[in-house]
């Protein structure tokens, strides 16, 4: 089990400058993703991959439709009661009045009974699909390789997991119900109307191709327009969140005016955006009720003419007007709908793209378990991130159970390089890793993170207690257990004065203390997992001097028994190792104990005089 974050680092406070514009490339990232475009009206693929999260609710989706139908009939017929109320009291009969109004009365509260019926349905079903399907991406996330996380943004990630997903709750709840009910009220208007009255429903249908020709027209702007907004709040929190995180370098280097000055640039940029959309929404309703109100005073005129003439009643005149706004919200909506379904289909192909994103590292159909007891040979190992470019060159190891193994050498090395392969983040390119004898392929992944700590050189702690940090390798520990770890590393003392002692419960990132403190607890629960193999990444390099005292006497007690690899910087880390390897250009250049490299006068003696002469 992992006793840190990631194995990756990270940089703060810096500022991209291809941030700072949004050219035609701004849609499209680096990794290939696109957060901005619109997708397809239809995509198969998506609705293919999509629907079966709705089989587990057929019958809530046959209650929706249900309720989809009984409210597009029983509010569709609510102006024909109105109009024949209008000729019974034009005619003085006051009974019928009486009934139609009882009539409209129980039509109402039907249409709201099935209005409710189906907004109930599509909520329920809707946040159970949000909910399956953020689950299964966060599962899925966790079981990709750090491959993936290389080649992709964090904040692309999350933008899979949070913003597409809503985008396809919209559809599969609100958004498709919507679309259907707005067809089926459409066809059920007109069919009203033709019955009606032939003469007025071609009145009333004459507006219909200028307000599709000006929605359309309205749409092509419209889209633009809204990809920019979008691209322009994506920029603005990217920035926001990277100048957060990294305020303490902004402020060491007096970057704030120049910070702020950039950021001013961006958040005009979102301010210009979002008032041009703003602009393009606020034309486009009046121009729409202009031709409703259009086609109100053409119906008015034209039925007024076949009243006085005797044609048809007034009742129909009154009809056909309130007809008109049901008859115009479903094409205005329908039309209004097409980027909701775009943005959805894009989002749903991106959740496809996530979900369809296989491990580079899996485990073979016949791979085993084994009780770990330390011994890893490296067996002519060469590896490359990037086909063509290796960075390891046939490297051969072997270290017996419960040596300490330290690597050294300059930044590129490949130190990191050698400790992921162990643990299997990376498959080598060619050769193989060994332990006890087992290619680390034939081993199940799980089964060998288990036998594995790791701590990190920027230690990552999560939400939480002391206590359930600890823990977290290692969820059935005891209290004593847990203390017991804390105690070997020398944590136990400084979390007892802790103002809640293991039950503190630490801010975000644990910002409430040292950053000694934060490593001396990832050590802790390295070691509360019980590890046969331990792996410490420059786990010293950001601990005071006082601290580094404090580790050091619990190293002797921490590698005991357990193979370690130590990357580390430090004289006192890796004095007493068994053997330190030295790596250059991703090849082992000396191997020996800090005596005999001492004594080699090589490159390890160079890097002691450089950079440990003055801690000697």
């Amino acid at each position: 089990m992992m006793g840190g974050g990631g194995w990756g680092g990270g940089s703060a406070g810096g500022w991209s400058q291809s941030a700072t514009s949004m050219g035609p490339n701004a849609r499209r990232g680096m990794d290939g993703w696109s957060d901005d475009d619109l997708g397809k009206v239809y995509d198969s693929r998506v609705v293919s991959r999509l629907l079966p999260y709705l089989k587990p609710y057929k019958f809530r989706a046959f209650l929706a439709v249900l309720g989809v139908l009984g409210f597009a009939t029983t509010s569709t017929l609510q102006p024909l009661l109105i109009g024949l109320a209008v000729d019974r009291a034009i005619k003085g009969d006051i009974d019928g009045i009486a009934r139609i109004g009882v009539q409209l009365v129980v039509l109402v509260a039907v249409a709201w009974g099935f209005q409710y019926l189906q907004l109930t349905q599509t909520g329920y079903i809707g946040h159970r699909v949000l909910y399956r399907l953020r689950t299964q991406m966060f599962d899925h996330i966790h079981s990709l390789s750090l491959s993936f996380i290389d080649r992709h943004e964090v904040g692309r990630i999350m933008s899979r997991v949070t913003s597409d997903v809503t985008s396809m709750q919209e559809l599969l709840t609100s958004g498709a119900l919507t679309i259907f009910s707005d067809l089926l009220i459409l066809c059920v208007v007109v069919f009203v109307l033709l019955q009606r009255d032939l003469e007025l429903a071609l009145v009333t249908f004459v507006a219909v191709p200028l307000l599709v020709l000006i929605m359309v027209l309205w749409q092509r702007r419209a889209r633009s327009a809204f990809v920019e907004v979008r691209q322009a709040i994506s920029t603005v929190n990217a920035r926001l969140n990277e100048n957060v995180s990294g305020v303490r370098v902004i402020q060491s280097l007096s970057r704030e005016e120049e910070n702020a000055r950039r950021f001013d640039q961006i958040n005009r940029q979102n301010l210009r955006a979002n008032i041009n959309a703003g602009r393009l929404s606020a034309a486009v309703l009046p121009m729409v009720e202009g031709i409703v109100a259009m086609s109100t005073a053409l119906v008015l005129v034209v039925g007024g003419v076949r009243v006085a003439e005797g044609a048809i009643t007034a009742g129909i005149v009154v009809s056909f007007v309130l007809y008109i706004q049901r008859f115009f919200d479903p094409v205005r909506d329908l039309v209004l709908q097409y980027t909701q379904i775009q943005r959805a289909m894009a989002g749903g192909l991106r959740i496809v793209e996530v979900l369809d994103t296989k491990p580079d590292v899996v485990d073979r159909p016949d791979a085993r378990t084994i009780e770990v007891q330390g011994r890893v040979d490296f067996d002519h190992v060469t590896f490359q991130y990037l086909e063509g470019r290796p960075v390891m060159h046939d490297v051969s190891l072997h270290v017996e159970p419960g040596e300490t193994i330290a690597f050294v050498g300059q930044t590129g090395a490949g130190k990191s390089t050698m400790i992921n392969l162990i643990g299997r983040y990376y498959d080598v390119t060619e050769g193989a890793i060994r332990i006890d004898g087992v290619d680390v392929r034939d081993i199940k992944i799980a089964n060998l993170h288990q036998q594995m700590g790791v701590v990190l050189q920027e230690p990552f702690l999560f939400s939480g207690t002391v206590r359930e940090n600890i823990r977290y390798g290692r969820l059935d520990a005891t209290d004593a257990e847990t203390e017991e770890a804390a105690r070997l590393v020398g944590a136990h003392d400084f979390i007892r004065r802790l103002e809640e002692g293991y039950d503190t419960v630490l801010a975000e990132r644990a910002h409430n203390l040292s950053v000694g403190q934060r490593q001396l607890i990832s050590f802790a629960r390295a070691i509360l997992a019980r590890p046969r193999i331990l792996v410490l990444d420059e786990a010293t390099a950001n601990v005071d001097t006082q601290t580094e005292v404090i580790i050091q006497r619990a190293l002797k007690e921490l590698l005991r028994g357990r193979t370690s690899f130590v990357i580390a910087h430090r004289l006192s880390t890796i004095r007493d190792a068994s053997r330190i390897v030295v790596l250059e250009l991703g090849q082992i250049a000396e191997m020996g104990t800090h005596q005999q490299l001492l004594d080699r006068d090589g490159i390890y003696a160079r890097l002691y005089r450089m950079a440990y002469a003055t801690t000697g």
